[in-house]
Parts: C-alpha cells; structure tokens; sequence
C-alpha cells in the first residue's frame, strides 16, 4: 500500500513537471493529497473487479494495477499508451485490468459502473463494480439515477465520494445544504459511511465493509471519503481565487503519505529506511517510464479513426 502511494504521489508530481516544461499536451488534474483514498479502496479489488474513475483519474488507475511507462506514454500522446495516445490524462482505460475507463464528464462514470455491476450480478459472478467521482458529482441526474437504479436492482456496485471540499473552483458549501454528501444515500435506502480520506487504514476498513457486502451479494454501497486535493482544479489553476493558503496548509499537515510513514515507522511495520528504499525503487520505475514514453512513436494519422467503437 505504501508502494502504491508513493508512485502516484510521485507520478503525479513528475507529470506536473514535464506538463509545465511543455512535454505533455492537453489538461492534468492531479490527485496529490488523495492518494489514501484510491489505494484504501483498490487494495480490497482482484484483477476481476472493474472500476470507473474521473478526470482526476490516475491515482485509481495506477492503484488498479495500470504500468507507469504505459501510463506516461499515454499522457505524451504515444501509440505504446494506454489508449495509444488517443485518450490522454482524463481517459485512460484498461479493460484487461478492469479499468472501464477514466471520465471527463463529471458524473459519467457512475451509470457505466452501476451497468458493469449488472452484468456481474447477471452472470452469478462474485466479482464488484467501484464508482470513483467528487462531491460535485453528486448533484447530477447521473449520480441520483445511477444510485437509485443500483439499489433497485441490488448490483454488486460500491460508490466512492472522494468529498475533496470543491466543484472545480466552487466550495461545497455554495453547491450543497448537507452537511455529509453520505446524507444522500437515504433517498435510495443504501447504506453510507464516511471514511477519513486522509488515512489510508480508515478507508481500507470502511470500504472493505461496503465491498465484502457486494460480493455476498447484499447489493449496493455509498461511502464518502473525505479528503482534499493540494494543488489547484488543473495544473492551469493556482487555486487562490477560491481558497487561502491558510486552509490549504492545514490539510498538508495531514498529508495521507506523511501520516502513513509515521504509522508505519511508529508501529514497528517498516524503518524508515525500507521506506526510503522503496521511495527510491518508485523514482527509478518513474524515470524509466519517462524514457520508455519519450522514446515511443506518435500515433500514426492513418489511425485516426480506429478505436472509436469497439
């Protein structure tokens, strides 16, 4: 776990240099600060399990098991990408791995995943579907269809509210009156619980909860993990238009990665130099992935209209 959070704190913090350097076209949403939540909630999934994610995407993505120089080429627009370049930062998808797909509608991952968790529920199968998307997300038609559908037809799906506090530039006390998004959940009869995003072990234990449920076939879940994101909506947006460099540095006191070292340290679960050592392993996988993506070629434009359906 601490491995899996290290390479998307670190991958997210390289994309951020080479996207300012001008090496990666389109936007970049980064995850950093919400590490804890996508790892919790992968670390419960096998290979068979299939999630939906977000334009803030690459920290499930790399949790479910995605490569960093696949990742990476992805971002550069290279043929040897996820998507073969086609996809970019906000639509990476693996079906092999069961990544459905990362999402650059807000909201569109939810009915995607409520339909894959049908399909498992039709075929017998013991195997679950986990919805990523933000508190904005939760005022759309999607997210209020998608919940009410899976709770009627009991589907073996888990909802993920990563409640980072903001709508893009818009803080959840303007979009909404409840004070938990996990009040929601009532509408549809659904269990929910709320998860501190922050701490890794609390969204492990919570969702864990929420998916051995799925898989014994006692249908649907909402849990709101509450977290933030450090950097601003995109690499384009500074972020102090809507929030003081006050609030910002109270949550990095409770950087999710810093809280689980400390853990890890305290506990007598790892030194701190296995820790360092795997820092330094993550760096070295990263670097590689730089240069396998820099070397890859371009999408030839005679594919341009391949993959579109499949």
């Amino acid at each position: 776990m601490y491995r899996q959070m290290a390479r998307i704190r670190m991958f997210e913090e390289r994309a951020a240099e080479l996207y300012r350097a001008g090496e990666l076209p389109g936007f970049l949403h980064s995850s950093v600060g919400q590490e804890a939540v996508a790892v919790g909630v992968c670390a419960h999934l096998t290979p068979g399990d299939v999630i939906t994610s977000t334009h803030r995407g690459h920290g499930h993505v790399i949790a479910k098991g995605a490569r960093l120089d696949r990742m990476m080429a992805e971002l550069y627009a290279r043929e040897t990408g996820y998507c073969r370049g086609k996809g970019g930062s906000m639509h990476i998808a693996d079906l092999d791995l069961g990544i459905l797909g990362a999402n650059g509608i807000v909201g569109g991952g939810i009915p995607i995943a409520v339909g894959a968790a049908l399909a498992l529920r039709l075929r017998g199968e013991r195997r679950v579907a986990v919805s990523f998307f933000g508190d904005g997300a939760t005022n759309t038609g999607a997210f209020h269809e998608g919940l009410n559908l899976a709770a009627a037809w009991e589907v073996p799906c888990v909802f993920v509210c990563e409640n980072n506090e903001y709508a893009e530039s818009t803080s959840r006390r303007v979009h909404q009156r409840v004070k938990d998004v996990v009040t929601r959940a009532v509408a549809y009869d659904l269990p929910g619980t709320i998860a501190d995003g922050m701490d890794v072990f609390s969204v492990y234990a919570v969702v864990g909860e929420a998916i051995a449920r799925a898989r014994q076939g006692r249908g649907p879940s909402f849990v709101e993990a509450k977290t933030y994101r450090f950097s601003g909506h995109h690499l384009g947006d500074p972020g102090t238009a809507y929030r003081s460099k006050e609030e910002v540095e109270v949550h990095r006191r409770r950087d999710p990665i810093k809280l689980f070292r400390e853990k890890l340290v305290r506990e007598g679960l790892a030194s701190s130099a296995e820790l360092e050592a795997i820092d330094g392993e993550v760096a070295a996988e990263l670097e590689q992935a730089v240069r396998f993506a820099r070397e890859s070629p371009l999408p030839k434009p005679e594919t341009a209209l391949e993959d579109i359906y499949s």
